[in-house]
């Protein structure tokens, strides 16, 4: 009989603005200086994110873990990921995003664009739990604010971040073009999914997702999706990464 997964509770406040800590545990070249990042997604946070989706935040360029700080880091892979222990939340039970740089870059992707993916769904919904209603009641649709518009992006500073979509995009009594559904003005009605993107669904006890094109769809196929936050809802599990303490032993085995 498999073990049932255990769903651990954060400890967080989402009302609460939260500092993330952002930190570099990647050997693959980002692509872009990490500082210059930094601080355009700040700047995408600030300008775009936080007057939409009320989401404000601080980021700060850290070594590590940051006490009392949600996290955003930079690994090469899901391998890295489980050999350092970097699980879904921090030891402290707060959140934390994953951008894997090896595989961002083998996608032909950019490394900003993957980080400001991941930096925007996880500001909107922290927990991963967030869902609604939609144009078809069979399904539950995932809140997540980019996975519909993946593949389109705007410059901020001089750096692509990513497009998302508007909190109208989830609100199906809006008719096509009445009001902004994402912040390209791409999207024309609510629940539209580009070609390049896709929408996380639940029907009948399962997730699955459902895609803009099938392209899309064989992309996705290819793609190494292991430990993106999107596919945590599919596990059925939120678990803590290990204590500070046990994170350096398992590094120091992995010879880091």
């Amino acid at each position: 009989m498999s073990k049932k997964p255990v769903f651990r509770a954060g400890s967080f406040n989402q009302g609460e603005k939260p500092t993330i800590a952002c930190f570099n545990r990647a050997q693959t070249l980002l692509g872009v200086d990490l500082d210059d990042l930094i601080a355009a997604m700040q700047v995408y946070v600030d300008n775009f994110v936080a007057p939409v989706w009320g989401t404000p935040a601080t980021l700060q360029k850290s070594q590590d873990f940051v006490k009392g700080a949600w996290a955003l880091v930079f690994l090469d892979d899901a391998d890295q990921a489980n050999a350092l222990a970097y699980h879904d939340l921090t030891d402290e039970g707060l959140p934390q995003s994953k951008v894997f740089v090896r595989t961002t870059l083998a996608n032909n992707d950019l490394v900003s664009i993957s980080a400001s993916h991941e930096l925007v769904e996880m500001l909107v919904d922290p927990a991963i739990n967030m869902m609604t209603t939609g144009p078809d009641r069979q399904l539950v649709y995932a809140y997540e604010s980019a996975d519909p518009v993946e593949a389109l992006h705007f410059d901020v500073k001089g750096i692509p971040m990513s497009d998302f979509v508007y909190p109208a995009y989830f609100e199906s009594f809006h008719a096509p073009g009445s009001v902004k559904f994402d912040q390209m003005k791409v999207v024309t009605k609510p629940f539209e999914i580009l070609a390049g993107g896709y929408q996380v669904i639940f029907q009948n006890g399962e997730w699955s997702q459902i895609f803009g094109s099938p392209k899309k769809e064989q992309a996705f196929s290819n793609e190494d999706r292991r430990q993106h936050r999107s596919q945590l809802r599919t596990l059925d599990t939120l678990e803590r990464s290990l204590p500070a303490k046990s994170r350096g032993s398992v590094a120091k085995r992995a010879g880091k």
